[in-house]
């Protein structure tokens, strides 16, 4: 890890780092702290931003796209920006539903973004979003309408976990590779994987949902990654087919998700939740 990444990482930002990662100007930025006292603190010659203004920064980015005055959405972001590491966990699912439901995405977008940074990209999707979205998975299945909602928390979740994987560079070294099998649809948890993973400092790069074969087999040829993730939430999903075709190549593959419990008896490692795998995957690349 070079010095630049192990900065930005501890939460030790450079302005030009923040102001790429905002989508602004550097001059924007400094206009920003010169108007509404909200500069980098000086250390030493240099000034920097630490993690929590990074993310004041991001909210009130979000507030000025949906059209408020800097101004007030400086005002806004940096008063409400007040970490929640203590909040249960119910209540944040009450929030985050409250705001899927009322369809309020920048509500929406802040409340999950300070989940995944007061609990972890792991606490957040075990302890919070998991059980958010069976929430709305119960009642769409008990006759309710609220399927569109559902779409959209989804979406919105995986957008969050993007955002805290930019937040993340990668330390150095061949990524591990993400891979949904063929067949399956749902990637939201390889999405949270890869947060994770970048989160305790290991480099990680997604193939996206329902990717084909041919396309990991090829990433894999071409990465040469110590290892390839195969993720399948049902079994009709798990291709182990993809999976013998990497391993003959001399790929390592790690099996994720309830789809490959069936075949448990004869796939190894194989891991069923998120800290399992961070941890299986963190032993085999360190």
């Amino acid at each position: 890890m070079d010095a630049r990444t192990a900065e930005t990482t501890a939460g030790a930002w450079p302005p030009g780092k923040v102001a790429e990662l905002l989508g602004v100007s550097p001059v924007t930025l400094r206009s920003w702290s010169a108007r509404y006292g909200i500069g980098p603190e000086t250390r030493g010659r240099q000034r920097r931003y630490t993690d929590l203004d990074v993310r004041r920064l991001q909210h009130m980015r979000r507030l000025i796209e949906s059209g408020i005055r800097p101004r007030e959405a400086a005002a806004t972001a940096f008063a409400e920006a007040v970490r929640r590491a203590g909040v249960p966990a119910d209540e944040r699912v009450d929030d985050l539903a409250g705001a899927a439901e009322s369809l309020r995405p920048d509500a929406l977008a802040a409340l999950l973004d300070d989940t995944i940074a007061d609990l972890g990209a792991s606490g957040a999707w075990t302890g919070v979003f998991q059980p958010l979205l069976r929430r709305f998975g119960d009642r769409w299945q008990a006759g309710d309408s609220c399927f569109g909602v559902e779409w959209l928390l989804a979406v919105e979740i995986a957008q969050a976990f993007e955002r805290f994987s930019r937040s993340r560079p990668p330390s150095g070294g061949r990524p591990v590779l993400l891979a949904c099998c063929p067949a399956e649809r749902h990637s939201l948890p390889v999405d949270a994987l890869r947060a994770a993973l970048l989160e305790n400092g290991v480099p990680a790069l997604s193939c996206g949902p329902a990717a084909p074969a041919e396309a990991t087999v090829d990433l894999a040829a071409k990465l040469a990654p110590p290892l390839v993730v195969l993720w399948a939430r049902s079994a009709p999903a798990a291709d182990d087919l993809l999976a013998a075709r990497l391993r003959q190549a001399g790929t390592p593959v790690v099996f994720a998700g309830p789809g490959w419990a069936p075949l448990a008896h004869r796939i190894d490692p194989w891991v069923g939740d998120l800290p399992s795998a961070v941890a299986a995957i963190g032993e085999r690349v360190r």
